[in-house]
């Protein structure tokens, strides 16, 4: 059997609430009716939601992993309701993006605001994730589009290379490193340096870079986002390499940067669902990111 909206509801407010009695008031429904639909429910599910225990209900481990996927999915019917009161007020719809950390910092939120300042009633949605929740988003259609500092190869979406920058080493601003035009592997062996953790992608790209020099290099703080690392090299904790696009607009006045050499590149990554076109006013936010990046040539979209 699958549950229908109704029953969703009521599942869902009697979770929040904790009682049959709660669900009924958040529902503005009688007790009776609710009991009934519980027990209706349960019965066309062949398993228990709740136990009764003392006149209250808890759940059970099935309603508790229920709840997970029912609760997703009161999001986006709200998220629907919320677009249809914005449409019927006049507005223009909403985008909804996700973006990773570093690009999420700088380079995004100057892209809302140059995109703010032509669509002023257009509501915008950002969450930053790790990059397999967001591709997770976007493949689910729960967010119109991605932004990425990672190059993706994901079936179920499509990419873009919009922008290119390079890793630069970041240091507090009277660092010896200061003195330097750019900096080698080698360069960073007497200082302690700020990584990532060994099994995400920026983890993989900094300790290849590291292992390029027979130098032993001393690894004593991990993170798992360079914004991270770029708060605790502004403290003084130490030196990190991060890409431009977390570095922007001088986000971090205490911080220092050279380019690491030989050259390593990043690359700003749109993602978009491989079933659902981007919307007009989807395409605007777009545009107002790529004119960000005017060095940079798009590329084609990657199947």
């Amino acid at each position: 059997m699958t549950m229908n909206l109704r029953q969703i509801e009521m599942f869902r407010a009697i979770m929040v609430t904790g009682s049959i009695s709660g669900a009924a008031r958040l529902l503005s429904v009688s007790q009776p009716a609710i009991s009934r639909l519980l027990a209706y429910t349960e019965d066309r599910l062949g398993f228990s939601l709740f136990e009764r225990v003392k006149g209250r209900v808890q759940p059970t481990p099935e309603a508790r992993q229920l709840f997970v996927g029912v609760d997703q999915v009161h999001q986006e019917v709200a998220r629907v309701n919320e677009l249809a009161e914005e449409l019927r007020n006049g507005g223009t719809g909403s985008v909804c993006m996700v973006a990773s950390p570093s690009v999420g910092h700088v380079l995004v939120p100057k892209a809302i605001a140059q995109f703010r300042a032509r669509h002023p009633d257009v509501r915008i949605e950002l969450e930053i994730l790790t990059l397999a929740d967001l591709i997770g988003k976007v493949s689910s259609q729960r967010a119109d589009l991605a932004i990425t500092s990672l190059a993706v190869d994901e079936p179920t979406v499509t990419s873009a290379l919009i922008g290119e920058g390079r890793l630069q080493v970041i240091f507090p601003a009277d660092h010896p490193l200061g003195d330097k035009r750019v900096v080698k592997a080698a360069d960073l062996a007497p200082y302690p340096i700020i990584s990532y953790g060994p099994h995400t992608p920026y983890g993989m790209i900094v300790s290849r870079l590291l292992n390029t020099t027979t130098k032993p290099i001393r690894v004593n703080t991990q993170v798992r986002f360079t914004p991270n690392a770029c708060s605790l090299v502004q403290a003084g904790a130490g030196i990190a390499i991060v890409d431009d696009f977390v570095l922007m607009d001088g986000a971090w006045p205490n911080i220092q940067s050279r380019p690491l050499v030989p050259k390593t590149t990043t690359r700003v990554h749109l993602l978009t669902s491989r079933v659902e076109p981007l919307s007009r006013i989807a395409r605007s936010f777009v545009a107002s990111l790529r004119s960000l990046l005017p060095a940079v040539s798009a590329a084609p979209a990657k199947d």
